[in-house]
């Protein structure tokens, strides 16, 4: 039996599971939804760099990427252009990007990774 790990859980979800050397970050919105994309983007992708060391991983062991937007037609450009100054060259993760109805009115981004351990 693998030895899973599961990070600041709760009843119903933990925000991170680590499993066969595998960190499963789970979606992610920005704290102070009042700020636009890019200062959404940035917030979230703080707290991914957050998760992700505590699972023992980082950015640049990200395995795939799933982005939800509110609006992607608004704010794709302004999330991508967050996205690529955050991200290192060359260790682009695969990524899909959708349109979704988000948990609250006011948020525009969530983000869930999943990445390599160190």
């Amino acid at each position: 039996m693998t030895d899973i790990t599961r990070i600041e859980s709760n009843a119903r979800m933990s925000r991170v599971v680590v499993a066969n050397g595998i960190v499963y970050v789970g979606g992610l919105t920005a704290g102070d939804a009042t700020q636009d994309i890019k200062g959404q983007t940035a917030q979230v992708l703080e707290k991914i760099e957050s998760y992700l060391a505590k699972g023992g991983s980082d950015k640049t062991r990200m395995l795939t990427a799933q982005i939800w937007l509110k609006d992607i037609e608004r704010d794709f450009a302004g999330m991508n252009e967050v996205w690529d100054k955050w991200l290192p060259a060359g260790v682009q993760p695969t990524r899909a990007t959708g349109e979704s109805k988000l948990a609250a009115d006011a948020l525009l981004v969530e983000i869930i990774v999943t990445a390599l351990a160190a």
